[in-house]
């Protein structure tokens, strides 16, 4: 008993260690360079602590501390999210994240160990990209907490919201009057605070097409409309570019901004117009190959702008897993955003692998 004492606390105190650098990585100047070391610890804990990805590993025959760089690391297929407990250390999980799924088909879960790791991280990277959350209303044209109390997305807007001290922020999902009235409101009466409308992608398109007089949106300079996904399962499914004319051109606004996320992640990208996605101090995104997984392609190899699976470094998701093969097809954005420092930290996201599942915030309501 005294030895599984020490080797349990051994562990939590290496897992605090790692908690108290991400936490570090997010305010620190050295964010870039430190990334990949912490994430090179991250891995060699998660390898040696998490039973899912110590089994995907060892199949693979790969030894961790044999592992290099982040070229190298192997990233767990999502689908196990769907199959199995993927989980680090023995900490209980505090939340449940589940995906949104068509009747019958099964669902990702993700086991929340350290839900304010997750506040602090998810609220750090928006106020990094955006300000301080408590200038903001929040609109949300998405399901209230009560109705989806399992969307990593929800739990996300809600702490948002609270964050913002707004009695005016809410959830306008099934009344497109309510929430056109409250934001001509807010646009009429400007208060010096920005006005954040977040939505599912049917849903914006929805109540653009509605035959609403929208003329209003345009006259307050500081109002951002992010849409979180796409819309299988409700609508035609159309290219993210084609969904952005439609609302610029229909909600009269100079650009649609965009998050990336999803259950299985706890760090997010944003984009904040033509679907460019800057990665976080968190968050990382590398290419594979379409037809080969274990190859990695790097940004600015070739003046070819290849398109390929989506793989995914989280280091906020130290208590599951943070290296995810994504089922979203990517390419790289860097030489057009002029970031050859970094070209890969900027990326779009063009799709989905064929015969993938419908999935995403985009199905919460069907």
């Amino acid at each position: 008993m005294q030895t599984s004492f020490h080797y349990t606390s051994e562990v939590a105190a290496l897992r605090e260690t790692l908690r108290q650098r991400i936490l570090h990585l997010l305010t620190s100047d050295s964010a870039p360079a430190d990334f990949g070391p912490l994430a090179l610890d991250i891995f060699r804990y998660q390898a040696t602590y998490n039973a899912v990805y110590r089994t995907f590993i060892n199949y693979l025959n790969i030894r961790p501390d044999s592992v290099p760089d982040l070229q190298h690391v192997p990233f767990l297929p999502i689908s196990f999210f769907k199959n199995h407990t993927v989980r680090t250390g023995t900490a209980p999980a505090t939340l449940t994240f589940a995906s949104s799924g068509t009747t019958g088909s099964q669902t990702s879960r993700h086991l929340v160990a350290d839900p304010d790791l997750y506040d602090q991280v998810s609220r750090q990277l928006f106020e990094q990209q955006y300000g301080p959350l408590n200038q903001f209303h929040i609109l949300a044209l998405l399901p209230s907490y009560l109705e989806r109390n399992n969307s990593s997305l929800v739990y996300m807007v809600q702490r948002f919201m609270q964050a913002t001290g707004s009695d005016q922020s809410g959830f306008f999902l099934n009344d497109l009057d309510a929430l056109t009235s409250r934001l001509q409101y807010l646009i009429e009466h400007p208060d010096g605070r920005n006005i954040l409308l977040v939505g599912v992608t049917f849903g914006l398109l929805d109540w653009a097409e509605s035959g609403r007089d929208l003329a209003f949106l345009g006259r307050h300079p500081n109002l951002v409309i992010m849409e979180t996904g796409g819309m299988k399962g409700r609508r035609q499914e159309l290219l993210r570019e084609e969904v952005h004319e439609i609302l610029t051109q229909r909600l009269g606004m100079p650009a649609i901004h965009s998050e990336y996320g999803m259950t299985e992640l706890l760090s997010q990208a944003y984009s904040t117009g033509q679907g460019v996605f800057r990665t976080s101090a968190t968050l990382r995104i590398f290419l594979r190959d379409i037809n080969d997984p274990f190859h990695l392609y790097r940004a600015g190899q070739t003046s070819e702008r290849r398109t390929g699976g989506i793989n995914v470094v989280d280091l906020a998701n130290l208590d599951s897993c943070a290296f995810i093969e994504t089922q979203d097809l990517g390419q790289y954005a860097g030489p057009e955003t002029k970031a050859p420092d970094n070209p890969e930290a900027y990326f779009r996201v063009i799709g989905r692998f064929d015969n993938s599942d419908i999935r995403g915030c985009n199905l919460m309501v069907v």
